[in-house]
């Protein structure tokens, strides 16, 4: 029987293990460029669609496959950041980026709904964080495609503007442009086993409704930002300073519900809150010392499945 790992009636493709092996990356590319995990697979199966829709000879010409698929997939997340603005202009209150859990996994989209293979996870490190992606959708199309294959996947300008359509010079100034952006909105680092104590102790005072000890774990000018994608209750607009937002986890209706655990989210200590077992909402925090400085919760279910697959 021909499957589609047996081209040809039967004849085994030697290049699909390449090919396919290359999935990982891409995925880890897209997920950065789109701050969307359901937007970056649909990148990946575009991509893959492209190379298959060529014939063996056109593939074979190809010197570097991998190389091709980068490339194009990051042709592809530039059209989707650009049509991505008009619709996160629609949407209904604040749009954060899609969370991930340690060692994300997620669903292949293969007809059996079995999970993907472990190696197909997204990488964490600091260019996933929270604070870093929520700078990254600041930035134009250009410059974020430009800074992530530069700086990030360490691409020769030669090579970024090729993708984006620019010279190398102007490549260069749009990642100049980024980086400049990210080190503006760049706090100190917090030594992680710090950032979880801290998230850690607001976790313990906002189960026990205690607000000044939430209010000492606050910055003063902190800011607390919810997505409900208009799926589920979220304040529509973030909420400003230390007393208001220990009251509102405070007063939360459901707190005495919430079974509150930690959890690491995008590579950092954070908070995932489940109802009756089930996740209903996930907690980052930019800790900067002994103070939270943001707090993003994510409630829309639909950025919740790689915490509930499986």
């Amino acid at each position: 029987m021909t499957t589609s790992s047996e081209p040809g009636g039967g004849r085994l493709d030697p290049g699909l293990g390449a090919i396919m092996s290359e999935r990982r990356q891409l995925i880890n590319l897209a997920y950065r460029m789109l701050g969307s995990l359901a937007e970056a697979e649909d990148v990946v199966q575009e991509t893959y669609a492209r190379w298959y829709a060529m014939s063996r000879e056109q593939q074979e010409a190809i010197e570097s496959p991998g190389g091709w698929l980068m490339k194009v997939a990051s042709r592809v997340c530039l059209d989707v950041l650009g049509s991505a603005r008009a619709r996160r202009e629609s949407y209904v209150g604040e749009w954060i980026p899609e969370p991930l859990p340690e060692r994300a996994e997620w669903l292949s989209g293969a007809s059996d709904g079995t999970m993907s293979d472990p190696a197909e996870r997204v990488t964490l490190d600091e260019s996933v964080n929270m604070a870093f992606l929520v700078v990254l959708e600041s930035m134009t199309p250009a410059e974020r495609v430009a800074f992530i294959l530069h700086d990030v996947f360490r691409y020769p300008f030669a090579e970024v503007a090729d993708i984006v359509g620019r010279t190398p010079a102007a490549c260069r100034q749009l990642a100049s442009s980024a980086r400049r952006r990210i080190r503006a909105a760049q706090a100190p680092a917090t030594p992680t086993a710090q950032q979880a104590r801290v998230v850690r102790g607001f976790k313990q005072a906002w189960e026990a409704k205690d607000i000044s000890a939430l209010i000492g774990l606050l910055d003063p000018d902190a800011t607390a930002t919810g997505d409900g994608g208009g799926v589920v209750t979220a304040t529509p607009h973030p909420i400003e300073g230390a007393e208001r937002i220990a009251r509102f986890f405070a007063d939360r209706v459901d707190a005495a519900r919430l079974a509150i655990r930690e959890n690491t989210v995008n590579g950092q200590p954070g908070l995932v809150a489940q109802l009756d077992g089930r996740t209903v909402s996930v907690y980052a925090f930019d800790v900067v010392g002994d103070r939270i400085k943001r707090i993003w919760a994510v409630l829309n279910p639909d950025k919740l499945r790689p915490w509930t697959a499986g």
